[in-house]
């Protein structure tokens, strides 16, 4: 384990506590499927869990307030036809979340405002491009409407989902299954950990590899890499000795970690959770019981043993609130979402103060909702920092805004329930027009529906005046 020297930093008495049992989800089924993904995702307004489903692929969205046990009938998102694999929240609008399916595809929802009501089954627009299972979905963090997926084809798609198409394909690039896929701090770069043992650095619109590192880790099992603020990479995965590692890599030079350190020997795989903010990487494995956290700094060994919050029962998989969920008056500085097997259970990481005051050091300024670029921008070359917010006074949410696809094909024969343009101006329409013409579309659906009624009475009625005529005719 890496050496406890004792050394300043105000994050050395970070301890994590869960909540009271009223306040857990109780009674959920989360979901049995084998994939190495988080099963849960969260944002300032819901709590999204993979759960198990019969006859296709289910999660659920609760809003965070809605604590204590769920019922079994209570609505799921249940529009994909294989299982669930991996679920993100769009991080500029928190009632749009997509999801990655065993059936192939992406699906991207529109939750309403005070969550289900009723079974969502009518995605807002599905993403097929995929050959094989769709086994991570990312948002892109600065760009509007930029989605990535990785299927297990091996290949990695960035999407633009104001339009429904993929602009991207990244393939012959990894010859086996990419286990995990995480954008640089700004976007413009994307790193990956695959089968193959090696973590790449990859420049998405110029589809080049700029960087790779061949058996970061040694060992067979699955590896992640994520970016850190600074631009260095953090890895997880397993010795040749099927130990437990972590590492830091400078993508400028990978022929060696800048800091490697072994940890145990248990069979889990390490999922990593980073705050940019506190340069804090949370270590949750899959069936483990613990979170374990580390400080990364400039100075020898780099990578800083800070504590271990241990319970009793494994985890299924863990959800990680933006730091905008946070409460900054309890000097929270971090909180998961731990799958149980039938509950998900809030954990919260705390810095013990005395004061009640705003603790500035804690929070500098961190990434809100807005966004920076356009996809469009995005996609012709441009970058942008994440637009930072102050938690000075909390967050306070800003108006819902709907997702709106404009498909640029005409013809394009989807059921999806979605806003067609044929103009050439690829102006989207105004709320006010969408909220007027929404009663006349629901209007026109339900003529359209009552016709169809009418003409399968008719045809059932002519079928059975045939019959008795040809009856008679004998």
């Amino acid at each position: 384990m890496i050496r406890r020297v004792v050394r300043q930093s105000k994050f050395r008495h970070v301890f994590g506590q869960a909540v009271k049992n009223d306040q857990c989800y109780d009674d959920i089924r989360v979901s049995r499927v084998t994939w190495d993904s988080a099963f849960c995702a969260v944002n300032p307004k819901f709590v999204a869990i993979i759960v198990e489903a019969s006859g296709g692929g289910a999660f659920l969205v609760l809003p965070l307030h809605k604590t204590g046990r769920i019922d079994k009938a209570y609505p799921t998102v249940c529009g994909h036809t294989g299982p669930v694999l991996d679920i993100d929240w769009c991080p500029h609008n928190d009632h749009v979340i997509a999801s990655g399916s065993e059936d192939c595809t992406v699906m991207v929802w529109q939750i309403p405002e005070n969550g289900l009501t009723s079974p969502l089954s009518e995605p807002v627009v599905v993403l097929e491009g995929h050959s094989k299972r769709v086994g991570i979905v990312t948002w892109h963090p600065t760009a509007r409407n930029v989605l990535l997926s990785a299927g297990c084809d091996n290949l990695i798609i960035i999407w633009n989902v104001g339009t429904g198409e993929a602009l991207i394909n990244l393939e012959d690039m990894h010859p086996d299954v990419i286990f995990s896929v995480c954008w640089s701090r700004n976007g413009s770069l994307i790193c990956t950990a695959c089968k193959d043992k090696k973590v790449r650095v990859i420049d998405p619109r110029k589809e080049q590899i700029i960087a790779e590192k061949d058996k970061a880790h040694e060992g067979a099992r699955p590896m992640r890499a994520i970016f850190l603020a600074d631009g260095n990479i953090f890895t997880t995965g397993f010795s040749r000795m099927s130990e437990r590692q972590l590492a830091l890599w400078n993508p400028k030079n990978m022929d060696e970690p800048i800091s490697v350190h072994e940890m145990d020997t248990s069979n889990g795989v390490l999922l990593p959770f980073y705050d940019p903010d506190t340069n804090i990487v949370y270590l949750c494995g899959k069936g483990d019981s613990s979170i374990r956290y580390f400080e990364i700094t400039d100075e020898p060994p780099y990578v800083h043993y800070l504590n271990t919050f241990s319970s009793k029962e494994p985890q299924r998989g863990m959800g990680f609130m933006p730091k905008r969920g946070l409460d900054v008056n309890k000097c929270e500085i971090a909180r998961f979402y731990k799958l149980h097997e039938r509950k998900c259970e809030p954990i919260i990481m705390t810095v013990p103060r005395k004061s009640d005051l705003f603790q500035d050091d804690l929070y500098p300024d961190t990434a809100g909702p807005d966004y920076a670029l356009e996809a469009e921008e995005w996609f012709e070359g441009k970058n942008g920092e994440p637009i930072l917010i102050s938690l000075k006074h909390g967050y306070v949410p800003g108006k819902n805004r709907d997702l709106k696809v404009v498909k640029k094909n005409v013809l394009e024969n989807k059921p999806t329930k979605k806003v067609e343009e044929t103009s050439p101006a690829p102006k989207p329409m105004s709320p006010q027009q969408s909220r007027k013409n929404e009663p006349k579309l629901e209007e026109l659906l339900r003529e359209v529906k009552s016709l169809r009624d009418l003409v399968t009475l008719q045809e059932r009625r002519i079928t059975k005046l045939e019959e008795q005529v040809s009856k008679v005719a004998i």
